[in-house]
């Protein structure tokens, strides 16, 4: 495959990162089902392109909305645009560096230490702050307006609108450390591209890029009825305990127990008989949290199960 050279490339935990992955499942991914056709850095690093990080954001999609990673790691990128209603048309992001207004003084010494060119940039017009006068962007022709808001709230939504109408961008980026979700939805619906701040100067051409062509990057914030499908069911709990009884570590039967539990609860909780609607909502808030958790204790018996090198069981076969 011919990329060019000034094409930016990713590392795995950039790109994980990227596609809202965890390293370790994008290792699994990688090793059993072979997503992805990486190249390598002189100290045999692998390296993402920028098409290759949408890809696997596209499969983080599917496989959330229920379909299994398996059926899906060797779909062309074609496909799997069609299978997430996203338009090849509105995939294609812009070559070249990208012309940014900038806002946040502290970004902006980050970007001159590491050179705005080299990061893919052309920094046109800077400020320190949101509530400054605008009109120093005026005339700035930048195509997106790229926002340090260490703790934004929906106060700045008239801020940023009046520094997106004096830089005349057609995208508005805005970094985080910390935001409430409800902000971040707000932010969203002025079309903002809504992303925490990256300890990776490399990725801000690529959150500029995915501004351009309106899409936004996988939300870690999951609403209802958004629970990630079953990683380990009984039996592979069981394969995994098995295995586990051969080292001295008693974490992959403890942890295996709590699954089981949660897991438990959670059909439970989809069974339970209501009294009445409210009744029923609150049975599937309690099946949507024990859901939620189950998936945190699945990525911490991933985790372990890899440390400790015992098999990983196939995920199970949905109906």
């Amino acid at each position: 495959m011919n990329k060019s050279e000034h094409e930016p490339m990713y590392r795995s935990g950039v790109a994980a990162r990227l596609a809202g992955l965890s390293v370790e499942t994008l290792r699994v991914w990688e090793r059993r089902y072979g997503v992805s056709d990486t190249q390598r850095s002189e100290r045999g690093q692998r390296l993402y392109s920028a098409g290759q990080v949408r890809r696997l954001g596209l499969l983080k999609q599917l496989v959330d909305n229920g379909h299994a990673i398996g059926t899906l790691a060797r779909l062309p990128i074609e496909r799997l645009e069609e299978m997430t209603g996203v338009h090849a048309d509105a995939a294609e992001a812009p070559r070249g560096p990208v012309r940014v207004a900038l806002v946040g003084a502290a970004l902006a010494r980050r970007i001159a230490a590491v050179g705005a060119a080299s990061l893919g940039l052309d920094v046109r017009r800077s400020c320190a702050r949101l509530d400054e006068d605008m009109t120093v962007l005026d005339g700035a022709e930048a195509e997106v307006l790229l926002l340090e808001l260490s703790e934004p709230d929906e106060a700045a939504l008239p801020l940023i609108a009046a520094a997106r109408a004096n830089a005349g961008v057609a995208a508005v980026v805005v970094l985080y450390r910390f935001c409430s979700s409800a902000t971040i939805r707000a932010l969203r619906a002025h079309d903002c591209m809504v992303a925490r701040m990256p300890s990776e100067m490399g990725e801000l051409a690529l959150l500029c890029r995915a501004a351009l062509t309106g899409r936004q990057l996988p939300s870690p914030v999951r609403t209802p009825g958004m629970v990630p499908p079953v990683r380990f069911d009984e039996e592979g709990l069981a394969t995994i305990t098995a295995a586990g009884n051969r080292i001295a570590c008693e974490c992959p039967r403890h942890l295996a127990d709590l699954l089981m539990m949660v897991g438990s609860f959670e059909r439970y909780s989809a069974q339970c008989a209501s009294r009445n609607e409210a009744d029923a909502e609150l049975h599937r808030e309690l099946g949507h949290a024990a859901g939620l958790a189950r998936s945190v204790l699945e990525t911490a018996m991933e985790r372990l199960v890899l440390a400790e090198g015992l098999p990983l069981p196939p995920p199970p076969k949905r109906a």
